[in-house]
Order: C-alpha cells, then sequence, then structure tokens
C-alpha cells in the first residue's frame, strides 16, 4: 500500500489536511469519500524523518497516567481527534506532544485509535494497546481509559512511596562512606606520622587500621578499575538467558528482597486482571501480555505457565497455585472471586491489601536498616578513634614509669 496526503473538506466546508494509506489514488479517494470528506488535492506521500522517530519515543509512568486520564475525560464529551489535539497542544514535555502529534495524525487518516498507538509501541505498552482496543470494541472507551488511568496511577504510587522511601537510606549510606572514607585517606595518614617518630611498637588494633589506610590510599583506583571490570563481565553475563534465570532465582530467594519482589508482582498482576475482566478484555490474552512485560525470569516463567494452564481449561486460581510464586491470600481471593462470580472486584481487593502490605514491610524493612547504617557508621568511626587513642595511652603510661 503507499500514502498520499491530502487536502479535503469536510461536510461543513472545513479544511482537512492528512495522509491516507491506499493501493491507489482511486482508492485513496474512495476512502475519503467514504470518511465523508471530499478531496480537493492528493499527492503521494512525502517521506518525514520524524515520523520514524516518533516510534522510538518512550512516555513515563507518570506522564502516560496523566496524558490517559486528560483523555478519559474530554472523549466522554467531544471527538477523539479533538481530545487529542486538545492534549497535545497544552502538554508541556516535547516527547508527550511528538507522541500525540503523531497518534493523531495517523487518526485523521483513518485508523482506529489502538492501532495508531501500535505504531509507537515504545510510548504505548502491549496491554495499554489491548485494553484501548477492547473499549474500542465495547464502545466504553471513555470507561476503559478512567480504569487504565487508575492502573497507571497506582503503579506510579507504589513505585513512588518505595523511591521515596529509599531516598534518606541510600544518603546516609554514603554520607558515612564519605565519612569513613575521609578518615582513612586523610586523618589516620598524619597520626601515623607523629607515631614513626616514637620508634615504639603500636597497639595490633592500630596496625590493621594503618593497613587499611594504606590499602585505601594506594589501592583505591586498582580496586574502582576492578569493579568496574566486575560490573561489566556481570552485565555482560546476564544477557545469557541460563545465567539471567540463575540470577533471579537467587534474588527470589533472598530473605527480604525475595518477598518483597514477589508481593509485588502479585499485586500488580491482581490489579491488571481486576481492570482486563471489568473492561472486558479475555483473561488469556492479558495474561500473555503482562508476561512479556515481567523483568524477573522465574516470574515470567511462571506466567506464561499459568496461560498455558488457563487455555488447557483450569480456572485461574488452579494455576496460580500451580505457578507456586503467589502469597496466599491471592490464591483465596481468587478462588471465592471465581465461586461467587465476583472475580474483578475480589482481585481489586487483593491488589489492595498486597499492595499494602507491600507498603507496611518496607516502612518496616527501612526503620530497621537507617539505625542500623548509623550504628555501623558509629562503630566504625569508634575503632578509628580508638586506634589513635591506645597508642596515646600506651606512650603516655610508659612514660609516667
Amino acid at each position: 500500500m503507499a500514502a498520499f496526503d491530502y487536502l479535503a473538506l469536510d461536510p461543513r466546508g472545513r479544511e482537512r489536511r492528512g495522509t491516507v494509506e491506499a493501493d491507489g489514488e482511486p482508492e485513496a479517494r474512495s476512502a475519503l469519500e467514504g470518511q465523508r470528506l471530499f478531496p480537493v488535492r492528493l499527492a503521494p506521500a512525502q517521506a518525514r524523518p520524524g515520523r520514524e522517530a516518533d516510534a522510538r519515543l518512550r512516555l513515563r509512568t507518570r506522564d502516560l497516567a496523566l496524558l490517559t486520564r486528560q483523555l478519559a475525560s474530554l472523549v466522554a464529551v467531544a471527538p477523539l481527534e479533538e481530545a487529542l489535539r486538545t492534549i497535545a497542544a497544552q502538554t508541556e514535555r516535547r516527547a508527550t506532544r511528538a507522541v500525540l502529534q503523531a497518534t493523531h495524525a495517523r487518526l485523521v487518516e483513518g485508523h482506529r485509535l489502538s492501532d495508531a498507538m501500535a505504531a509507537q509501541p515504545r510510548a504505548f505498552p502491549p496491554l495499554y494497546r489491548a485494553m484501548v482496543a477492547a473499549g474500542e470494541g465495547s464502545g466504553a472507551l471513555p470507561h476503559i481509559l478512567e480504569r487504565l488511568a487508575d492502573l497507571l496511577e497506582r503503579q506510579q504510587e507504589v513505585r513512588g512511596k518505595l523511591v521515596t522511601a529509599l531516598v534518606y537510606p541510600a544518603a546516609l549510606a554514603l554520607t558515612a562512606l564519605a565519612v569513613i572514607a575521609a578518615l582513612m585517606i586523610f586523618v589516620v595518614p598524619r597520626v601515623v606520622e607523629q607515631f614513626e617518630t616514637m620508634g615504639r611498637e603500636l597497639p595490633f588494633l592500630t596496625r590493621v587500621v594503618i593497613a587499611l589506610s594504606d590499602a585505601l590510599a594506594h589501592g583505591a583506583l586498582p580496586a574502582l578499575v576492578v569493579l568496574v571490570a566486575g560490573g561489566l563481565g556481570f552485565a555482560q553475563a546476564l544477557r545469557r538467558p541460563t545465567f539471567r534465570r540463575r540470577v533471579d532465582a537467587l534474588v527470589l530467594r533472598l530473605p527480604v528482597l525475595g518477598r518483597l519482589l514477589r508481593d509485588l508482582h502479585a499485586a500488580r498482576l491482581a490489579r491488571t486482571l481486576s481492570v482486563m475482566l471489568a473492561s472486558g478484555l479475555p483473561v488469556v490474552e492479558g495474561l500473555a501480555i503482562t508476561a512479556r512485560t515481567v523483568g524477573n525470569r522465574v516470574l515470567r516463567e511462571a506466567t506464561e505457565a499459568m496461560v498455558v494452564a488457563i487455555r488447557e481449561g483450569g480456572s485461574l486460581s488452579a494455576a496460580m497455585r500451580r505457578a507456586g510464586t503467589f502469597p496466599p491470600t491471592l490464591l483465596y481471593m481468587a478462588s471465592s472471586g471465581e465461586n461467587s462470580g465476583r472475580l474483578a472486584p475480589m482481585l481489586d481487593g487483593a491488589a489492595d491489601y498486597l499492595e499494602r502490605e507491600f507498603n507496611t514491610f518496607t516502612a518496616a524493612a527501612l526503620s530497621l536498616l537507617e539505625p542500623a547504617i548509623i550504628v555501623l557508621l558509629g562503630g566504625v568511626v569508634a575503632v578509628i578513634v580508638l586506634s589513635i587513642l591506645l597508642p596515646i595511652l600506651q606512650f603516655n603510661t610508659l612514660a609516667l614509669h
């Protein structure tokens, strides 16, 4: 098929410009007339370098959630074409504006909204496009967009809380490392110079601290090179599927981090399934799309196994139980929802519960981490100070005798 740029008039006599795809010029004219547009000028489309660039643009979850919320509000009272043009005109982010303009251009060409979004797969995730397509098919697009906005805002809220909670411990840890490094590299060597002039054997603790100080002062650069090389090698090894799966399995077995990842995955899956069921999207299709977005290979394989089990005639709760990675609360609520015919509300409630548990567990873990960092910093500083005081006390004692 070829693309044709057109200038046409709508039934009200207003000019419309855009691009239409057709096998030839007669077919392009017929396609425009089918949209109640009367062609004034029709010519083969010129190449647009920016069009390919638009397909590579990515939207942040926060921007996509805001865009979806605005679109849901406007689509309920205005044509989709005008809604997209209005949002694009008022958005401040250049990437979001470019994505909306490209989507609007394809919409004007006669594409459905989900098809226009499919041309920009990095901006609109597969699950997002599938739910938009379901909304277009059922005629409930504003409602689907509202549910999508709720889903994206919840995901952003969970991510934002986690990042906010980690800021203080991370800053505290960096400060502790900086203080310890400054003491070991700058303070300890100057004190050692004074001890060396006394010509006496230093206490064991002082000798250990001096050895560590020398190692930091003279071996910092080689150690940094080794760390960078090791990090690059590890990143390269992660590209191998077998090694990546072993690492992912190991992460899930870690006492705290493993539980956090499993609960977060379960909450996200429950929330996504709830929105899909309320939107009329088949569970199997939604699960298959969700599985491709899971970063952890073990959790991805478990989700893919659920898809196979449901396609073979199994229930959702049975597939979850067989996967072996979901908390008992989700299994119980999914089973209750299937038995009562209220699966979507039960999954939504399970997601609320799991997110609350995740937030509580994260807050408790981080509340223990902060004093642990402070105690560790205090302990290291105390050891350094003690290693300096011991020789002084020892020499004073010898001087008195």
